[in-house]
């Protein structure tokens, strides 16, 4: 190990402190928060070079210096008395994550996909990204002129529907799929082909694969926050207006916690226009809402997302569920009198399930496969009156499978057809059977929807 002159040190952190812009009593601060003990007076009179101290003060201060010029994003460090060895990884898993997460600092989301390769060549991988579209019908390539795959027909498909791995050994390269999500969102799938000779059925290969698949969903998410490159590859079309208010109040089409698995589809992707649905998930409860105005008008998506926004103000301020339902009621009377829905809340320690529904529409519980039948709505839509109608309550049982849907579904399907449906996808992920019931709404529907079609499924798993 190496160690600076301390009259060297001195001179060069003296110069450094002049480009940070701190003032000696914003250095001192500094200095002191790190654990430093010398007063103002022997710091100033160190960086004005008449004194000397020691080495573990010097280092705090080069250190208290640095963290301001890292603010600052530029200038040159300012040198501890020793050498410090570089300490970034230069090969393997450490470099691929530090590459993700250094690449994405700040870059547009057109970059990820460059970012995704130099992350790869750390893992002696080849990595191809697909992004699901909104329609949920294929998986887009980030990679300029690879192939569209439909989702319901393809191995890659096969990966997205069941959330899964799995290796294909028909092509010219043994190739690892994986699912790319955001925490339990499904967003696509990533193609990963091992360039060093390492067997796709490695574990450290599928574990590595997976970290770098959950990782690299968040990134998708947060740049697409930000950008639209992102977004723009995952249409397919144009968004009508309403549609594009409609799906920036939803939240994401899967949500779960350690006791509940919550899953959504709503169509017309690119014409959505009267239906929304909600949840919020807690560590004791899951609190559900869909809200459908009908057939479909230019007025719906206002009614709706209004109906929305009342439901969210007083469920997050602690409202009861009558109050919640009386709420929408309020924000609606006189203006949406056809807006109908659900708000429901199923307690995640015992299993009660307690809901107010109105409209043509109520809650269906699947278990062990068949669908129980369907309570009767309270009401026939929201309002205001006092008292509230009366909540209707029931106890599920540990992976019950708890179905919402609107009225689109209803009508185009029929009630039988979606509790079959319902129950053949008992056994699925919620946000898979969502998405297949609502994409049997559109084949069913192919001459025109007269209303959407939205699912909300909720499966309680008690830890």
């Amino acid at each position: 190990m190496r160690f600076l002159p301390a009259e060297e040190q001195q001179r060069l952190l003296a110069a450094c402190f002049a480009r940070s812009g701190l003032s000696p009593e914003q250095l001192w601060m500094r200095y002191f928060a790190l654990g430093g003990s010398l007063s103002l007076l022997e710091l100033d009179a160190y960086l004005n070079g008449l004194t000397t101290l020691p080495r573990v003060d010097r280092d705090m201060l080069a250190h208290a210096v640095n963290e301001r010029l890292d603010e600052l994003a530029g200038p040159p460090r300012a040198p501890y008395s020793h050498s410090v060895p570089d300490g970034r990884p230069l090969h393997g898993p450490l470099k691929a994550l530090v590459d993700l997460l250094e690449g994405a600092h700040r870059a547009p989301p057109e970059r990820l996909p460059a970012i995704v390769t130099r992350a790869a060549r750390a893992l002696d991988l080849r990595i191809g990204v697909y992004l699901a579209d909104y329609d949920q019908r294929t998986l887009v390539p980030l990679r300029p002129g690879a192939a569209e795959l439909d989702i319901d027909s393809t191995v890659a498909g096969d990966v997205f529907r069941s959330a899964g791995t799995t290796v294909t050994r028909d092509g010219t390269d043994p190739t690892l799929w994986t699912v790319l999500l955001d925490g339990v969102e499904r967003l696509g799938v990533l193609e990963i082909v091992p360039t060093g000779g390492t067997d796709p059925d490695d574990p450290a290969l599928r574990e590595q694969s997976h970290w770098l698949a959950t990782l690299l969903g968040h990134l998708v998410t947060v740049t697409t926050q930000y950008g639209d490159g992102l977004d723009a590859r995952r249409r397919r079309r144009h968004r009508a207006s309403p549609a594009e208010l409609l799906w920036h109040s939803l939240p994401p089409l899967t949500g779960a916690t350690e006791s509940v698995v919550v899953g959504a589809s709503v169509q017309p992707a690119y014409d959505l226009c009267g239906t929304v649905f909600d949840y919020a998930l807690s560590e004791n409860r899951a609190q559900l809402a869909m809200f459908d105005a009908g057939p479909r008008t230019d007025g719906a998506s206002v009614a709706v997302v209004n109906a929305l926004a009342a439901y969210r103000a007083a469920r997050r301020d602690g409202a009861s569920l009558p109050g919640q339902y009386a709420a929408v009621g309020a924000e609606l009377a006189g203006t949406a009198p056809d807006v109908t829905g659900v708000v429901a809340e199923l307690d995640l320690r015992t299993g009660w399930l307690r809901w107010l529904a109105t409209g043509p529409t109520a809650p269906v519980v699947v278990r062990r496969g068949h669908a129980l039948p369907r309570a009767e709505p309270a009401a026939a839509r929201f309002t205001a009156d006092d008292p509230a109608p009366e909540v209707t309550e029931t106890r599920l049982e540990p992976g019950d499978v708890l179905a919402v849907y609107s009225r689109g579904v209803a009508e185009e399907l029929g009630h039988a057809r979606a509790a079959e449906l319902l129950e053949h996808g008992a056994d699925a992920l919620p946000p898979e059977t969502a998405r297949r019931i609502t994409r049997a709404v559109l084949a069913h529907g192919a001459d025109g929807l007269r209303y959407d079609a939205g699912v909300l499924i909720a499966r309680w798993v008690p830890s």
